[in-house]
């Protein structure tokens, strides 16, 4: 208990106020990632907004659209009574058909029409579920999602109704599920990766794969392999199909595991906390190099483009990884804290930055800023 404590307070102060009780007043502010989908970005704002932005003229489409407002059910420490109302958005946002799905750290999903911004369907349609962190994964007309209630949902797409009973881990989850053919990967702070039938919710591997700490990361699932990290310090790859190990790193880095890992050229690039990449064999877990230091936490996942590595450090520099070499060169400073994953669309980088609430678009050879667009006032 007393460990379980510990972990959730450091993981509040690393988050900077996701919520760190009434006395402070502080508020949870989101730092969603993004997704371009047929010429459109959609990302949430810190301000509690869905932004559409058209990346070629690079303005909105539309006015910002508002989440509905409604005071959290409570983080680590309980509620507040806050006036505060806006609704913190820390997944990135998913599409499907003509629809935007949202999780809120209020505690709903929400369904909006990704052209005119209407709302379509919200869950629960009365009250909250608790805090939402992990963003929603669309599949087989399906949203699934993670929740601080420590259980994973599947929703009807098109509806919102629930298609399965809620299945339940033993701890808060906030990661983003993976969902690779019928099966969907989860960690949660119970220590535990799941593995649960997409269309039943049934749990797949005998009993789940448990390490020694927290799983906060979304999984990586590549060559039947699902890659992740965990706050033990220590990097797993597990069988896909019957969650067995297939290995665990040697090195313990310096901090927790939290960014989603990429794979290039059967090479697994993990960040860090500790401000390192990690660069392991993604069949044998050892070594290639190195650890890289960047110098600051990794909090951001990484994004691959062509046979570059790009990664951001917390304190806003962002560099290229050339996976040929694996040497790094900092490709532009953008002098602002920057915990959102990174994303990337027919070449550009896209970098949503907390402070200021800013998306960047960087050309990945030069480190131009191509443009950049203020998201709201905070």
């Amino acid at each position: 208990m007393i460990k379980k404590l510990f972990i959730s307070l450091l993981v509040v102060l690393l988050l900077g106020g996701l919520t760190t009780g009434c006395a402070m007043q502080d508020q949870p502010e989101g730092w969603s990632g993004g997704v371009v989908v047929n010429g459109t970005l959609f990302l949430g704002s810190m301000d509690g907004k869905l932004v559409a932005i058209d990346v070629s003229s690079h303005n909105r489409l539309r006015p910002d659209v508002t989440l509905e407002t409604s005071k959290p059910s409570g983080g680590f420490l309980g509620g507040c009574a806050s006036g505060s109302t806006a609704v913190a958005v820390y997944g990135t946002p998913a599409v499907s058909e003509d629809l935007v799905y949202v999780g809120g750290y209020n505690g709903k999903i929400y369904a909006l029409s990704s052209s005119s911004g209407a709302l379509r369907w919200v869950y629960p349609r009365e009250g909250n579920l608790d805090p939402i962190v992990g963003g929603p994964v669309v599949a087989s007309g399906k949203v699934y999602f993670g929740c601080s209630d420590g259980k994973v949902y599947a929703l009807d797409a098109e509806t919102g109704d629930k298609e399965w009973e809620e299945f339940e881990t033993g701890d808060k989850i906030w990661s983003t599920p993976a969902i690779d053919g019928d099966t969907l990967y989860i960690g949660s702070f119970d220590n535990k990766l799941y593995a649960l039938d997409a269309i039943t919710g049934k749990e797949k591997w005998e009993k789940p794969y448990e390490t020694q700490g927290a799983i906060a990361c979304t999984p990586l699932v590549y060559n039947n392999t699902v890659y992740f990290g965990s706050f033990d310090r220590y990097f797993y790859a597990v069988d896909a199909t019957g969650g067995s190990l297939r290995w665990r790193s040697e090195v313990e880095a310096g901090s927790w595991f939290w960014a989603k890992p990429v794979v290039y050229n059967n090479t697994i690039y993990a960040g860090n906390l500790d401000g390192k990449v990690y660069v392991l064999n993604a069949k044998t877990g050892l070594e290639k190099v190195d650890p890289i230091d960047f110098e600051s936490p990794i909090s951001s996942s990484p994004v691959l483009v062509g046979s570059l590595v790009i990664v951001t450090s917390e304190e806003g520099k962002v560099y290229t990884l050339d996976t040929s070499n694996n040497q790094k060169n900092e490709l532009k400073n953008l002098g602002a804290k920057t915990s959102a994953p990174l994303f990337v669309s027919e070449g550009v980088v896209y970098v949503h930055t907390q402070e200021p609430d800013t998306l960047y678009a960087l050309n990945v050879e030069t480190g131009v800023t191509l443009w950049s667009l203020l998201l709201s006032s905070k």
